[in-house]
């Protein structure tokens, strides 16, 4: 091994492998190779600025010694004010050249929603028991109390179950809801104003797997259950957005926000659980 101040050092082991440890020392007094006891100090070398590197026999590895030579190498650039180093210095001047930064990029992954076999045939009726119909001439659905022998009005969907690739809050389910026998599904978009609506949205092919921000985000929504039939449906695109509908008889069913004068609760009756 040869140091940065001219110095040739031989290491005169009988296994060189044994090495493992190395520290610096502010005394000097010979410029040669100095090995008094080989159990205890196997060599040292004094160096410029008062430094006298020592190496200690150890039953180890190299990693030690291949990083004080690492050090030593790079030493050669660094210029001080003072010959002298203390202890403190020493270690920073080694841990500045031999510990390498590492820069981690954080890599942020798009969540995507996968359709399982399931899928759940209901009606769908608010906490009033108003019943989800579809307008007639129009892409919207309107939330109506149904009187005997109008059943036929009710409209069948089709609860379609997803799986994500990231946790969905508050143990929501992801789903999209479309109506049944027909290619056309509830919808949260946003038309001529800021705030979102719900409409009907004819869709050709199949959505066995949905990304955030592809151009079917906007049907997919967190279905969470509580209590014994209560269930919200928030919109995936837009959350703290849920399918909402008014107190009065034959209003729009659209998109609200929380405690904004319309209901967000609604019970599944009818529900069938299909496997495929």
């Amino acid at each position: 091994m040869a140091c940065d101040n001219g110095y040739d050092i031989t290491l005169a082991f009988d296994d060189a492998s044994e090495t493992d440890s190395a520290i610096y020392s502010d005394s000097a007094d010979s410029d040669e190779m100095d090995c008094p006891d080989q159990q205890s100090m196997s060599c040292q070398c004094n160096m410029d600025g008062g430094i006298k590197l020592e190496m200690w026999r150890h039953p180890s590895s190299m990693k030690q010694v291949v990083n004080i030579i690492i050090a030593l190498k790079r030493m050669k650039h660094v210029k001080t004010k003072s010959s002298e180093f203390g202890e403190e210095e020493v270690l920073n001047i080694i841990m500045d050249r031999v510990i390498q930064e590492r820069h981690m990029e954080r890599v942020v992954v798009t969540p995507s929603y996968t359709k399982t076999n399931q899928m759940v045939q209901c009606n769908v009726c608010d906490q009033f028991k108003k019943t989800l119909v579809q307008s007639l001439g129009s892409p919207r659905l309107l939330a109506v109390t149904l009187r005997d022998g109008n059943s036929r009005f009710k409209v069948d969907f089709s609860l379609s179950l997803y799986a994500s690739t990231s946790a969905s809050p508050n143990a929501s389910q992801p789903v999209c809801l479309a109506i049944s026998q027909t290619n056309l599904y509830l919808a949260c978009t946003k038309l001529d104003d800021p705030s979102p609506h719900l409409v009907l949205k004819e869709i050709s092919g199949t959505l066995n797997t949905i990304k955030v921000g592809d151009q079917n985000d906007n049907l997919l929504f967190f279905r969470k259950e509580t209590g014994v039939a209560n269930n919200t449906f928030e919109s995936v695109k837009y959350p703290g957005w849920f399918i909402s509908t008014a107190y009065e008889d034959f209003e729009q069913v659209d998109m609200s926000q929380m405690s904004k004068g319309r209901f967000t609760s609604f019970t599944l009756e009818k529900k069938q659980l299909i496997r495929s």
